[in-house]
């Protein structure tokens, strides 16, 4: 499949997925989210997930504010709707899913980092969930996600104010995992996406299955959840292949 505003690209098992309308700083307007949400099932056969944003300065600076000023209760109601089923593609995709925030990542934006595994940061980065100062809240998954990494207080301070994060404030309270150099951040990330890649994937996928039912349900639950995720495991391929080359001290050849 082909899209005007999205780019798929793939690299052995490595499934890369760019917004592409740098003259809009990515924003994110219907046919966008549409292509989104399509390029996320195209992809997910894929091993390990980099999402980005093309040109310099932008990952996402968020949804098309243009595209939304006229739009009535049933049509926002519907373009929310849009953009949760994409936060939650990313958020359930099988495979862990890394955010290269390489600029700008505001209100849409921002929540599509917040449903990644992991975020990397540009030093360039400037990350905030800005929506009251146009008359809004937060409408794809930031009322309930930003808490999870920066605690209730912060969460709210950023909602309520509007306050944008530069990338090593967003590190510090635990918004990013990393900050990198600018020009080191597609390398950086790649070489974490190859990495993930060569996982056994069966088990990542378990694993990323059972720390989100850390979000979904009470701790028993998730306990129950991680229990079974574990022990279906043995007597996959990749369970023996690991356990064997530990034993012989060698390195594991996952399928």
């Amino acid at each position: 499949m082909s899209w005007d505003t999205i780019d798929l690209d793939r690299d052995e098992g490595v499934a890369t997925i760019t917004v592409d309308r740098p003259d809009r700083l990515n924003a994110l307007n219907t046919d966008t989210l549409e292509a989104l949400e399509e390029a996320l099932a195209e992809a997910r056969d894929a091993r390990a997930l980099v999402l980005t944003g093309a040109g310099d300065d932008a990952f996402v600076a968020g949804a098309d504010i243009a595209y939304m000023a006229e739009l009535s209760v049933a049509e926002a109601q519907a373009y929310a709707e849009l953009g949760h089923r994409v936060t939650d593609a990313i958020e359930t995709f099988p495979a862990p899913v890394i955010a290269a925030v390489n600029g700008y990542a505001f209100g849409g934006g921002c929540e599509l980092a917040l449903a990644a595994d992991l975020r990397v940061a540009s030093e360039r980065a400037v990350l905030g969930q800005t929506e009251i100062d146009l008359g809004i809240v937060p409408g794809w998954g930031g009322t309930q996600r930003l808490s999870r990494l920066v605690g209730d207080e912060l969460a709210r301070r950023l909602v309520f104010f509007g306050e944008r994060v530069d990338a090593q404030d967003a590190h510090q309270h635990g918004l990013v995992g990393e900050v990198v150099a600018h020009d080191e951040l597609d390398d950086h990330v790649a070489g974490m996406a190859a990495e993930l890649a060569a996982k056994p994937k069966h088990a990542l996928q378990a694993a990323k299955e059972a720390m989100n039912q850390v979000h979904e349900t009470h701790q028993s639950a998730g306990l129950t959840y991680e229990r079974r995720a574990w022990s279906g495991l043995f007597g996959t391929d990749d369970q023996r292949e690991g356990m064997r080359a530990f034993v012989e001290d060698r390195e594991p050849e996952f399928e």
